[in-house]
């Protein structure tokens, strides 16, 4: 789940690309499990430049790639593949080293519902000399992205609020949770029971069937890791160099997806907050990290008292720690600059009754409180709702919320509070058991405030043959690529998907 600040962000076909996408006609019946598949497997989409507007930047960059794009038909229901389909977006930018091409190369951003076809030129630029022998593939997930979208029309973003402070508090937040889900059933309810890692999973090998590939290689971010967790347990033998960046361990995201990481979200604000003290003249916060701490509980308990105006918006004490936690993860003097003004703001807002939004919370504020990105949060939940449903009783979540207020009063109720999950229809289908071994690079920081280094430990004890790479002194939730621009992670990752042989032993990169 990513709340942090990112941006969200014509050429003809080269005749290799060409060539390359015609290889469907050559697949073998038996690379589909089912044969009632086979008509999706052996599929020859339409290849297109990948600008859909005259604003369509990402498309534009990925046709400057020699790049191109198609609609994949894929059933919404695999137990019945002869009904109606809907489409999944693909584009692929094509092995430019011809000679020494290695295969495909599929990347998901993460999310869930994060779309991986607008950012694959970031991956592209980040893969340096290796991107020239991969045909580097971006698969928006069904109802993600360029895809039709699953929306229930909600007021939000994302489900995740602050259980508050008392009975009252929580018992509204219940009503809320049970609301989002009501929308869901009535706005979106024909679509729900197949948003999940389990379809998303099988829509990615039917790809795999069309670019003609008996094997893929993966990198997965955040969630993409679960999903190529799940892929590789349906689809054993089928994958052939695996990256996992902030690695989830299945188990750990029952029974919702951010339980346990109060403590390293608290490690990842003090760590700001220290950094944010070393500059008390510029931001006003304190002049040691407990001082800028103090800072930051002073203004939830103002948020408490009265909701915090700022601009149109009202910020109450369910929002307020959802802001904090949001922000947290990119672990870069930019965003710690980005933290301290958005304080700064708050902390106005408490003081004064009334401030204007900074930058960062003009962009935030709207897709938090207003409908603007309710497919975003919609899809999001339907898969997480789907993948880890977790308890049904309300009672459940107001034990763990008392339980964790008493050591994280800032964080405990965030993430202990309970969800739409509570009140969805049940999912068709049982979370899936990853139970194989699958020779892959693990890449996880120990500070990670979203997936926690833990579960990367955990994860590479379930897969023997893995290697795991540790960032130290860092709380990046995910390192490998542009924006962290980790040399040493980044040229160990590289290393591994050119060569294809995984590093003889675990190693250690430090952050920065």
């Amino acid at each position: 789940m990513k709340l942090a600040y990112r941006n969200r962000l014509h050429f003809r076909a080269t005749t290799a690309l060409v060539a390359a996408l015609s290889l469907t006609a050559a697949l073998p019946a038996s690379a589909a499990a089912d044969h009632s598949l086979d008509r999706y497997y052996r599929q020859s989409p339409a290849w297109k430049s990948c600008v859909r507007n005259a604003e369509d930047t990402p498309g534009k960059q990925l046709d400057a790639l020699g790049a191109r794009c198609a609609a994949v038909k894929v059933p919404p229901d695999y137990t019945h593949p002869g009904g109606r389909t809907i489409s999944v977006a693909v584009a692929v930018i094509p092995a430019t080293d011809r000679a020494h091409r290695i295969g495909a190369l599929v990347v998901n951003e993460g999310g869930p519902g994060d779309p991986a076809i607008d950012y694959l030129t970031t991956r592209h630029t980040a893969l340096k000399k290796v991107a020239a022998r991969f045909d580097l593939v971006g698969i928006d997930p069904r109802f993600v992205g360029r895809n039709a979208p699953l929306e229930c029309r909600w007021p939000t973003s994302t489900y995740m609020r602050a259980a508050g402070v008392d009975r009252a508090d929580f018992l509204r937040m219940t009503a809320f949770q049970r609301g989002l889900a009501a929308k869901c059933r009535r706005n979106a309810g024909d679509l729900l029971p197949y948003a999940s890692s389990r379809n998303a999973a099988r829509d990615m090998d039917v790809v795999r069937g069309v670019l003609g590939r008996r094997r893929i290689s993966y990198l997965g971010i955040s969630y993409g890791t679960y999903l190529g967790e799940v892929y590789t347990a349906m689809f054993p033998g089928r994958t052939d160099r695996v990256v996992f960046d902030g690695v989830h361990e299945p188990r750990h995201l029952a029974p919702w997806a951010e339980y346990g990481t109060e403590q390293a979200n608290e490690n990842a604000l003090r760590h700001w907050a220290t950094w944010a003290a070393t500059d008390n003249a510029a931001y006003g916060l304190g002049s040691t990290a407990d001082a800028v701490l103090a800072t930051v509980d002073r203004v939830q308990a103002a948020a408490v008292r009265k909701p915090l105006v700022v601009g149109t918006y009202k910020l109450d004490r369910h929002a307020v720690p959802l802001l904090m936690y949001g922000v947290l993860g990119e672990d870069l003097r930019q965003t710690d600059q980005d933290i301290a003004v958005m304080v700064r703001t708050l902390k106005r807002a408490a003081e004064t009754g009334r401030a204007e939004p900074d930058p960062g919370l003009a962009e935030l504020l709207p897709s938090l409180f207003t409908g603007q990105d309710s497919a975003y949060g919609s899809t999001q939940t339907a898969y997480l709702c789907a993948d880890t449903p977790g308890p049904r009783d309300p009672e459940v979540f107001w034990r763990a919320v008392e339980h964790s207020r008493a050591h994280h009063p800032l964080f405990g109720p965030l993430f202990n509070d309970i969800t739409p999950c509570a009140f969805w229809t049940r999912p068709p289908e049982r979370p899936t058991v990853v139970d194989n071994d699958v020779p892959a690079l693990l890449v996880n920081s120990t500070g990670d405030p979203r997936v926690l280094y833990s579960e990367a430990q955990a994860m590479h004890t379930r897969w023997p043959s893995s290697r795991l790479l540790t960032v130290r002194n860092s709380d990046r939730h995910a390192v490998y690529g542009l924006t962290y621009a980790n040399a040493c992670v980044n040229d160990t990752v590289n290393t591994y998907l050119a060569s294809g042989r995984l590093p003889s032993a675990d190693l250690t990169c430090t952050g920065g």
